[in-house]
């Protein structure tokens, strides 16, 4: 998977392809909330709830604790 820039239901999709765009968002902003390491990493990298995309920093970060969709 190339690290870049993902909109959070592009990612979101590649993680749960077989839902809707806004399910698959919740299910991986879900996902992040419930694994604290991972939240407060990306807290610390200026992570905003309302962001409408990752940066590729984060998107690194995300496939660190989750794995690779």
């Amino acid at each position: 998977m190339a690290i870049r820039t993902y909109g959070k239901s592009e990612l979101a999709m590649l993680y749960f392809p077989d839902s809707q765009p806004h399910t698959a968002v919740n299910h991986l902003m879900a996902w992040i909330r419930r694994c604290k390491p991972l939240s407060e990493e990306l807290k610390s990298q200026h992570y905003v709830r309302t962001a409408k995309c990752f940066t590729p920093r984060q998107v690194e970060t995300i496939l660190r604790h989750l794995g690779e969709p």
